[in-house]
């Protein structure tokens, strides 16, 4: 990781702390230090436990796939989709309409579930799409005679 030059970072000597802190009084650098501690923090957390995203695949023969590191999504449309996992990145299909992402780097997992979830977004009507396991869609009523 790249630190920014606003921040200063020391290590104890025994090597199993991290110290930052602002190297002038700055708004930005004192913003900067709150940031740069979340993402050693997160890079911490990532190789020691990993992180974990789950995505959920309604509608009527909606389904996944996996075929080594590509992901091959039945979505509604006219033909199914491949989706090239990143390195780094793995996948687990406990059911056909779950995913399951894993990985060590915090936003290449959060960019790839974004991008899988891009390809058929929630519908507010009948709330059919790809959706996150905690995320909750905002169901419309229909149109009335």
């Amino acid at each position: 990781m790249d630190v920014h030059d606003s921040v200063r970072l020391e290590m104890s000597e025994d090597g199993r702390v991290l110290s930052f802190a602002a190297v002038n009084a700055s708004r930005t650098a004192r913003a900067l230090v709150g940031t740069m501690r979340a993402l050693a923090g997160n890079m911490a957390q990532g190789v020691s436990t990993g992180f974990e995203r789950c995505l959920l695949l309604n509608g009527v023969g909606y389904r996944a796939a996996l075929t080594g590191q590509t992901l091959q999504l039945t979505l509604g449309y006219s033909h199914p989709v491949s989706y090239q996992l990143p390195e780094g990145i793995s996948a687990e299909l406990p059911t056909p309409t779950k995913i399951i992402l894993r990985g060590i780097d915090k936003q290449r997992l959060g960019q790839t579930a974004a991008e899988l979830r891009a390809l058929r977004r929630p519908e507010p009507y009948k709330g059919k799409g790809v959706r996150y396991e905690d995320e909750v869609v905002r169901r419309k009523e229909a149109k009335k005679k």
